[in-house]
């Protein structure tokens, strides 16, 4: 999985073989909004309502089983996107963990496989901080990635740092690739 942010809630992510953009109308003006679609299998947005994204129970979801090696020469399992919250999707690929993109003040309740996820946090200031201190009340993911402006880091890593109990913690630069 490759996760790169650009700004506000515009990301590029490849992951189980797929290119995904999210708001790329909401890029900032240094990126080319042509390549960064660019060979995009799926665009969709995190802030406007009409995603048409399926909606799921997040605590009820289970993550696809990775197929068997009896079943190899069956066709790659599509990269799946739910709905599972307020500005919240869930990305499920088989055989990655599943990723999950918050833009909302609250997160969703999570089922037991959220210990094994990677959040995507986007936001600033005191919104980030409650945001991802709720979320690591409720959940271990594998990692956390925070996807905000560089004055809001240094306060959100100070903040969050107590609450890790295990997860990892980063900060996404714009333009920057993250592989996971």
């Amino acid at each position: 999985m490759k996760l790169t942010w650009f700004a506000d809630t515009t990301i590029r992510i490849h992951v189980g073989g797929e290119i995904l953009v999210a708001d790329a109308d909401r890029a900032p003006g240094f990126v080319d909004r042509t390549e960064l679609v660019s060979g995009a299998d799926r665009r969709f947005s995190l802030v406007s309502q009409g995603t048409a994204l399926p909606s799921i129970d997040p605590a009820a979801w289970r993550p696809r089983p990775a197929p068997r090696a009896i079943d190899a020469d069956a066709p790659a399992a599509p990269v799946q996107l739910f709905s599972i919250g307020e500005r919240t999707i869930l990305v499920d690929a088989v055989g990655e963990p599943p990723l999950v993109l918050m833009a909302g003040a609250v997160p969703p309740r999570f089922g037991r496989w959220a210990d094994d996820a990677v959040m995507v946090l986007f936001g600033d200031g005191e919104a980030l901080i409650t945001t991802g201190t709720v979320l690591l009340d409720i959940a271990r993911p594998r990692l956390v990635a925070l996807a905000a402006d560089e004055q809001h880091i240094e306060t959100a890593v100070a903040e969050l740092r107590e609450h890790l109990d295990g997860a990892a913690l980063v900060s996404l630069e714009p333009g920057l690739a993250l592989e996971v």
